[in-house]
């Protein structure tokens, strides 16, 4: 996020939640980190508070990229933030969907966020069935082509049948099974 231009303002580890408002050098908090036996623990750039507080700091995009079920129904009502971003793999309770949706705030799932990990494995697959080697830009091309395409995908969805992005991506991924094992004679 920091790469494209956003101020990153809370980030956390095992050890806690590091907070500051003016904005946190992410080099910095991986070099830091690097240092110190691999935790942000005694980060001085920023203020530690508890890890799960993080969640509830007042942000445009709040991005949980660790652990499944850190939003819950008991701390979905209280998120100050615009969009969600799944950057882990259920990192949202499913009975926390429905708090989430009625304040207004956009998920991006993770069947989609993640989408990228699994397609650039799959272009690792390939290229090792043929023996040759893509360069870097060539797979990021392609995946940033296809992640592009599978969100306008999704997001067509939501906007045809008016339903959250979680429940458009899974319908996108139905109808694909669907056509694919109609194409192949399955009924």
């Amino acid at each position: 996020m920091e790469e494209r231009g956003s101020k990153v303002i809370a980030i956390s580890d095992i050890t806690g939640g590091y907070v500051n408002e003016n904005g946190i050098d992410i080099e910095k908090a991986i070099a830091y980190r690097n240092s110190n036996g691999g935790t942000l623990d005694g980060f001085a750039e920023a203020d530690k508070i508890n890890g799960d507080d993080v969640l509830l700091i007042q942000n445009d995009v709040l991005i949980p990229a660790a652990l499944e079920d850190v939003i819950t129904i008991h701390n979905a009502g209280k998120l100050k933030t615009k969009l969600i971003v799944e950057g882990a793999n259920g990192p949202t309770a499913a009975n926390a969907d429905e708090i989430i949706e009625n304040n207004g705030i956009v998920v991006v799932p993770d069947i989609l966020a993640n989408a990228g990990g699994v397609t650039v494995s799959y272009f690792e697959w390939v290229q090792n069935r043929l023996g040759y080697k893509w360069t870097k830009e060539r797979i990021s091309r392609r995946s940033d082509r296809i992640m592009k395409s599978s969100f306008t995908n999704v997001y067509e969805i939501v906007q045809k049948y008016k339903v959250s992005m979680r429940i458009a991506a899974y319908m996108l991924a139905i109808d694909k099974i669907a056509k694919a094992y109609r194409y192949r004679g399955g009924f």
